[in-house]
């Protein structure tokens, strides 16, 4: 059941529609007064002595027509907390025959900013559904009129907006099969944002190869499709200042290639790109609420798939940054889609700092399970930032270790190194260890391993199960708290 959200400036107390009010952790109604009928106010004082005021939300029907619905705030409420009340006000009435709500934002207490703003942030992130294949789409709205002096501004609005467009953006792209979104159709797609105001810029497989991508183009040599760098740009200021970067993973379907993977699963690997849509997500977000930033989003876009042209293991290959690679298994790919993605972005825009993300390995959800990122860095300052912000949003990350001692693991006898470690046991911090090696110039670079948190079978606070849109709210926070 979809939202719909209209904002109006004044609504009468005796007006007959579905009331929502705001109020104190300890029901204390007397603020109310103004705001409802007296009928209505006697109702909910007689009503509320039956009821369990532990809760955060309680409803009344006060007549046939009318329920009276109110939600509790505490004295110190986060913005995530709000976000989580408008879930749970979703949750509530998505199955009840009420469809229309009048938030009266009068009665939201004055000491907390924008509590209206929050919780329809939260209602809204907790409505989305990927149906775009099912027959018998729901056809349902919730439609919630906010009233009162204490809505979101505009430009709250807009913000707002953009970062729920962004998030269900990236949900919309893991939620597709990967018949539907290969490489080709997603470079398509990503091209089709330049109407947002992002530069696109596609490099096919021939551009690819003049550059000496060949660690990316290994990964998709067995795919009948084609293998791209996506690169988005995003000018949010007049001046030359340097960007900040983002790159993702995107392996549209993993099979694993010649290493195959078993086949229970395997169904789950079309999330193989989550990384890359988190980019595009946030990249899509930036231009919607014109964020007073530069930034550059890059993804790797292949299919890693078996075929008479698979990559093989025992290859070795030589990078964008001249090290080569030894392909122990071609199952370890996400690492060698972002090896010259890293190293081409810190060379051609020398950013501020880079962040990846990646749905890199199964060892980052034996460690953290589906509760925090793995977070590797060798900037202690951007990992704060990122560790605060996730707090702040509830995308948690968890900073896991990096060092030199991790590099007799994936030193190769036959090449530069090798691309996975066969001695067993710090799976994720070997990867990440991988990956560092290509961030040549000590740019700050943080590499967000989102295995556990990219797709949930059972849901979360705000997503209802599938793909969850993790790390889009994050970055968003990361660049409005920081960077802006």
């Amino acid at each position: 059941m979809s939202v719909q959200i209209n904002y109006n400036k004044t609504l009468s107390p005796n007006s007959s529609v579905n009331k929502v009010l705001f109020v104190d952790d300890k029901y204390k109604t007397l603020g109310l007064k103004k705001h409802l009928s007296n009928k209505e106010y006697n109702c909910v004082l007689d009503l509320l002595k039956s009821k369990d005021i532990k809760k955060k939300i309680l409803s009344f029907e006060v007549s046939s027509k009318v329920k009276i619905v109110l939600v509790s705030i505490k004295k110190e409420i986060s913005s995530s907390e709000l976000e989580n009340l408008g879930a749970k006000f979703y949750d509530n009435f998505k199955k009840s025959q009420i469809k229309n709500f009048n938030i009266n934002s009068d009665t939201s207490p004055k000491n907390i900013n924008n509590i209206v703003g929050y919780f329809l942030h939260g209602l809204k992130l907790k409505s989305y559904r990927f149906e775009k294949y099912k027959s018998n789409k729901s056809k349902e709205h919730l439609i919630v009129t906010v009233s009162g002096k204490n809505k979101p501004s505009l430009k709250e609005q807009i913000k707002f907006k953009a970062i729920e467009e962004g998030t269900f953006y990236t949900r919309d792209l893991v939620s597709e099969p990967g018949n539907v979104l290969h490489p080709d159709e997603y470079a398509r797609r990503i091209n089709s944002l330049k109407k947002d105001g992002l530069k696109i810029n596609i490099y096919d497989e021939k551009k690819l190869k003049k550059l000496g991508m060949n660690a990316l183009l290994g990964v998709g040599q067995g795919s009948i499709r084609g293998s791209y760098l996506a690169v988005m740009e995003w000018n949010g200021l007049k001046n030359n200042s340097k960007p900040l970067a983002f790159v993702g993973k995107g392996v549209c379907f993993d099979t694993g290639g010649i290493s195959l993977k078993p086949a229970k699963f395997m169904e789950d690997m079309t999330y193989d790109m989550a990384g890359s849509a988190v980019v595009v997500g946030l990249m899509k977000s930036l231009a919607k609420r014109k964020a007073k930033i530069n930034a550059v989003g890059i993804v790797g876009l292949v299919e890693n798939m078996p075929g008479g042209n698979a990559q093989r293991p025992g290859d070795i290959v030589k990078s964008y940054s001249g090290k080569t690679i030894e392909i122990l298994n071609t199952d370890a790919e996400g690492r060698l889609v972002l090896a010259d993605a890293l190293t081409y972005t810190e060379e051609k825009y020398k950013p501020q700092f880079i962040v990846d993300l990646a749905t890199l390995t199964g060892a980052i959800i034996v460690s953290l399970g589906s509760e925090y990122a793995g977070l590797f860095s060798n900037d202690d300052k951007l990992s704060k930032h990122l560790i605060d912000t996730g707090e702040k949003v509830e995308e948690k990350v968890w900073r896991m270790p990096l060092n030199k001692n991790f590099d007799k693991l994936i030193d190769s006898k036959n090449a530069d190194m090798q691309n996975i470690n066969y001695v067993g046991g710090a799976g994720s911090t070997t990867a990440a260890q991988f990956l560092q090696r290509f961030i040549l110039k000590k740019t700050p670079w943080a590499h967000l391993d989102i295995a556990g948190m990219a797709f949930s079978k059972y849901g979360g606070a705000l997503n209802s199960g599938g793909a969850t849109g993790y790390g889009v709210r994050l970055l968003n926070k990361l660049i409005e708290d920081n960077y802006e």
